[in-house]
């Protein structure tokens, strides 16, 4: 215990100075604005402003990220609420019955309860982030790379939980992003692997590029094919702060929201989206009157909220303490460490604990700031919903240029970005998830050392992997998933798949 104060106490200490405190402001701002704006979105934010972050301290990049990635979930409601449009798609639960409410003249309960149920659920789950970091962090710097390639397995292998369409043509953007992780000089050999004799390619695909063309270009040439002129907004918001009968039919919502979020945040694949369809789904069946869900119900919106921010929190255990991203989004964040040239995982908080404690404390802080800050602001980021798309899109992918250029000042980095966007916007109309290629491009080359290093120290090749009780116990437990997961769609074929 005291060594979790006091670790966080110095984490508090490196991010409490202007510069800290800006750059989490800011990325506050921006990720408000982006969860207003219908049809960018946190993934599509993050991934454009990730350029912008190379210049910056580890910390202050990650914490920057993740207030961006914590405001676009609150900014999310703010539309779902007054216009009944998801900003993102963690707020789609949150129009059924924050717009109800709206229409009955109580806009201003709902919003104020969407920002403080958000709040109280990502301060619960960073008190927990705090404790269960450390200790599996503990457990897992006793690993050595058969353990560490196990997990990287894993890691792999719940990336299959994240498709929601078909299993084959998610193995195979597995399998796209694995591909391109191989690109360029073979660390150990020296060899030059799939450079097609292109100088530019020796060194591999930038991630910055990749993830900005992925998610951000795709993103907008998407949404350009079904873009809207703005919208109006006609109602009045109302007073902010909710009732006391509000807080007595939402403070058991809030709770349950909370701890739900946060077990689905630590599963792969889970993240908000699928936490605050839960929590909406976990409300509606535990409610006197489940028919009347739909129709202006504060748990409708609280619970959701509430799920939504625990899981951001909980995301980050995995990727803190073993190096796994859980989802496209702790996968940028993960990016955003490895261009600082920080490694995430088990050796993180011996190696960096400033960063260690300065992130969990960044995103105490960033709650905080997002609290503040968006309650008074409400009417501003209103009357933004009127911007003209024509407008909005042009400038957002200049912007994308320019943060793709500047991260290494290499005109091919370009063509790169572009490159993937056309290609991100033409698997996802066919159909694709591009989650799974960023996940797997990720951890394609963490996989690929903890299983040369492994296979060089062992007398008996691959039966080190049988021999050693961690290692054994994770690709077992890789077995069962994709044992599970075949049985489960097999019963229930999921949209895309044969019957």
């Amino acid at each position: 215990m005291e060594g979790i104060l006091s670790g966080l106490g110095g984490g508090f200490a490196a991010i409490l100075n202007l510069s800290t405190l800006y750059y989490i402001f800011i990325g506050s701002l921006i990720g408000t604005l982006i969860g207003v704006l219908p049809g960018i979105g946190p993934l599509a934010a993050l991934s454009l402003l990730l350029p912008t972050t190379v210049a910056l301290p580890p910390v202050v990049s990650i914490a920057m990220l993740s207030a961006i990635f914590y405001g676009s979930m609150y900014g999310g409601s703010i539309t779902s609420i007054l216009v009944n449009i998801p900003g993102e798609a963690a707020s789609v639960v949150t129009c059924l019955d924050g717009y109800a409410m709206a229409r009955q003249g109580r806009a201003g309960a709902a919003l104020g309860m969407a920002a403080l149920g958000s709040f109280i659920a990502g301060t619960f789950g960073i008190v927990i982030l705090c404790f269960f970091s450390p200790a599996l962090s503990t457990f897992a710097i006793r690993l050595g790379p058969p353990e560490y390639c196990g997990l990287m397995v894993l890691g792999l292998v719940c990336t299959i939980l994240m498709i929601q369409g078909s299993a084959l043509k998610g193995m195979v953007m597995i399998g796209l992003g694995a591909a391109f992780a191989t690109l360029g000089m073979d660390a150990v050999t020296g060899e030059f692997r799939f450079t097609f004799n292109t100088i530019e390619l020796t060194a591999g695909v930038e991630i910055v590029a990749v993830v900005i063309g992925l998610f951000g270009v795709a993103e907008i040439l998407a949404n350009v094919e079904q873009s809207e002129a703005g919208i109006a907004v006609k109602m009045k918001i109302g007073k902010l702060w909710p009732t006391r009968s509000d807080w007595k039919a939402s403070w058991k919502p809030i709770l349950r929201g909370s701890g739900l979020g946060f077990a689905v945040g630590l599963v792969p694949g889970g993240g908000p989206v699928t936490a605050s369809f839960l929590s909406y789904a976990a409300e509606r069946r535990m409610a006197d009157d489940p028919s009347s869900f739909g129709k202006g119900r504060i748990e409708g919106v609280a619970g959701p909220e509430a799920a939504n921010n625990a899981a951001v929190s909980s995301g980050m255990i995995p990727l803190l303490s073993l190096g796994i991203p859980g989802n496209a989004v702790t996968a940028l964040l993960m990016g955003a460490l490895i261009i600082n040239g920080v490694q995430p995982g088990p050796m993180l908080i011996v190696e960096h604990p400033d960063i260690f404690w300065g992130v969990i404390a960044s995103l105490y802080v960033g709650n905080v700031i997002l609290l503040i800050l968006n309650l008074p602001l409400v009417g501003l980021w209103v009357q933004l919903l009127r911007v003209p798309y024509s407008i909005l899109f042009p400038t957002i992918v200049l912007l994308a240029m320019v943060g793709t250029y500047s991260a290494n000042r290499n005109i091919f980095d370009l063509w790169v970005m572009l490159s993937f966007g056309v290609l991100g916007w033409f698997l996802r109309k066919f159909g694709y998830e591009l989650a799974p290629l960023v996940l797997a491009f990720v951890l394609s080359p963490l996989l690929e050392q903890s299983l040369r290093q492994s296979l060089v120290m062992s007398p008996d090749g691959a039966m080190i992997f049988l021999q050693r009780p961690v290692a054994a116990g994770l690709l077992a437990a890789c077995a069962v998933i994709l044992l599970l997961v075949v049985v489960r769609r097999r019963a229930i074929p999921l949209p895309g798949e044969p019957t």
